[in-house]
């Protein structure tokens, strides 16, 4: 096996494997361990280092091996509310220490602008045909009937969202540089260990981007979980945003998702009844923008 070659290399002795999810615990004698098939960014872990952002898990393995040994660290029990105020924290003071600025290249932002408007266009789309069969039934079901009561509100929704878009479309008309900041790529509260240190772990999708993308995926990822109008707040006491970033963050999560009416009757509920919750808390958190 791969892995127990990986292990004899670095004078690991395993006694045990585990596997939760899809991560891969070994036993030593030494201690526990975490195993990934996958080769860690280096140009990315190094950047990190030279700009004194130390909060990674110690690499045990080379940077030319093509998968990565890392030390088990344990998570201190602590409320989730407070974890996620600390890793927005922490997510505030990684894009502080990378900021750096280039060239605003147009083109870009034009791409930016159309794909946005083409999704709304097909939203639009994909909506107005759905509520139009859904209408022509004499007996609507507990889902269709679900959905037909809220279909104004993701319209509506769309619609704020379509002017937001040319706002925003205004501002970076006018921008001639961008900022620029290592995203972590993958955040989620699973990824952020807390005990006697502070840790981001899951470096693999790791990349240079636009500070708002972190944000984006936490909030896909817990936009239900947690009040997200303090975290932002949290944030931008450390890292204000500027207006055309805000812009671009509050159309990404505002953005309606597809509802597929699939499945079982109850499943296909839950499903609206999520997505719905979903538009409502995020309407109430950009609808000052």
């Amino acid at each position: 096996m791969i892995i127990n070659k990986a292990l004899k290399k670095y004078n690991l002795v395993p006694k045990k494997y585990e596997k939760i999810n899809n991560i891969k615990i070994i036993h030593t004698k030494d201690g526990k361990y975490i195993y990934k098939e996958t080769k860690p960014n280096i140009k990315i872990l190094d950047y990190l280092k030279t700009r004194n952002f130390h909060y990674l898990p110690k690499l045990i393995s080379s940077y030319n091996d093509d998968y990565q040994i890392t030390p088990y660290l344990e998570n201190y029990d602590i409320p989730q509310e407070q974890k996620i105020l600390d890793l927005i924290v922490l997510v505030s003071l990684l894009h502080s220490k990378t900021t750096h600025y280039k060239e605003v290249d147009l083109d870009t932002y034009k791409k930016i602008y159309e794909d946005l408007n083409n999704n709304f266009e097909y939203l639009y789309g994909y909506y107005n045909d759905l509520i139009t069969i859904i209408e022509t039934k004499v007996y609507m079901s507990p889902s269709e009937y679900l959905l037909a009561r809220n279909i104004s509100l993701i319209f509506n929704t769309l619609n704020e969202n379509k002017n937001r878009l040319e706002k925003y479309y205004t501002l970076i008309k006018e921008k001639t540089n961008e900022r620029n900041v290592i995203l972590h790529n993958n955040l989620k509260l699973d990824h952020f260990i807390k005990n006697k240190e502070t840790y981001l772990i899951s470096w693999d999708k790791a990349k240079i981007g636009l500070p708002i993308f972190d944000l984006y995926k936490l909030y896909k990822n817990h936009a239900l979980d947690f009040d997200f109008k303090d975290l932002l707040k949290e944030y931008e006491t450390h890292y204000p945003l500027k207006e055309d970033e805000k812009q671009l963050l509050f159309i990404l999560i505002s953005m309606p998702g597809i509802i597929e009416l699939k499945g079982s009757e109850f499943d296909k509920c839950k499903k609206i009844t999520k997505e719905i919750n979903r538009i409502y808390k995020t309407n109430n958190l950009t609808k000052k923008s």
